[in-house]
């Protein structure tokens, strides 16, 4: 059975002069220890279907389901990593943590007792009582992590989360994220990440749904059948980068306007 199952997804905004279709068709699964990777180019509606999956905003036409059941409001069984970090700049690293339990009406002693393990899970040992502003960017994203890690979610999207960050600390926290899903006492069952860079697709997820120019449709399915750690430097890796740079470079492309016939001669 499908963890969550996107069919047939259109998604237009309101416009001065009408609508703007930013997706059309859109349909693919994402299953029990799935760790999905979308790419495509800049506007095709990548963070936007991360939104409609959890229930942020809703398609314009076709259906989302998390498990058989469609997504009509925000889905509390799924969280999500943001790009910016969305901390609360007045709340403490173990307040931002517990953020979500206490939104969702837990009590205090599994606040404590979920803070607790997840500011140890991912790092954040010493740094409960620091403020966002006192720590540095990879570390603020650590904190954006163990929040949505402590409410124990069946899925985790994660929306261009190492975007924002230099490339050393980009690559660390990839292989902590790897560390964590590896580990089958840590949520969650399945990750959705939305990202423009192709290797950090192939890196991570074990399925890259390859997205055109808006408004925009599946042009791909890639499966990535490397072991885990995996090589980027190996035939086989820049191989599959190829393919789906191609893709997304050849399949978003406007189709070509064929050429006027040349005019007869007259004799």
């Amino acid at each position: 059975m499908a963890l969550i199952r996107v069919d047939r997804v259109d998604k237009s905004f309101p416009s001065r002069h009408g609508s703007i279709g930013i997706m059309q068709g859109i349909s693919f699964e994402v299953k029990d220890a799935d760790f999905v990777a979308i790419v495509g180019p800049s506007g095709c509606g990548k963070s936007t279907l991360l939104r409609l999956i959890q229930g942020l905003d809703h398609p314009t036409a076709g259906t989302i389901t998390f498990r058989d059941r469609p997504v009509e409001k925000v889905c509390t069984q799924m969280a999500m990593v943001f790009q910016s970090f969305a901390l609360y700049p007045w709340l403490t690293v173990a307040q931002n943590v517990g953020f979500g339990l206490e939104a969702v009406g837990a009590s205090k002693e599994k606040i404590a007792a979920q803070v607790e393990r997840y500011v140890s899970v991912t790092g954040l040992d010493g740094f409960q009582e620091a403020y966002p502003r006192e720590l540095s960017g990879g570390m603020r994203q650590r904190v954006g992590l163990a929040r949505a890690l402590a409410v124990e979610p069946a899925v985790l999207l994660m929306d261009e989360p190492f975007s924002s960050l230099d490339a050393l600390t980009a690559e660390s926290l990839r292989e902590e994220i790897l560390q964590l899903w590896s580990d089958p006492q840590l949520p969650p069952e399945a990750v959705v990440l939305v990202t423009h860079n192709i290797e950090e697709a192939i890196q991570l997820a074990d399925r890259v749904v390859v997205m055109s120019r808006r408004p925009s449709h599946v042009l791909a399915e890639v499966t990535i059948g490397l072991p885990r750690p995996r090589d980027r430097k190996s035939a086989a890796f820049y191989e599959l980068t190829d393919r789906v740079y191609s893709l997304i470079t050849e399949g978003g492309a406007p189709p070509p306007t064929p050429a006027a016939p040349e005019p007869r001669a007259v004799p």
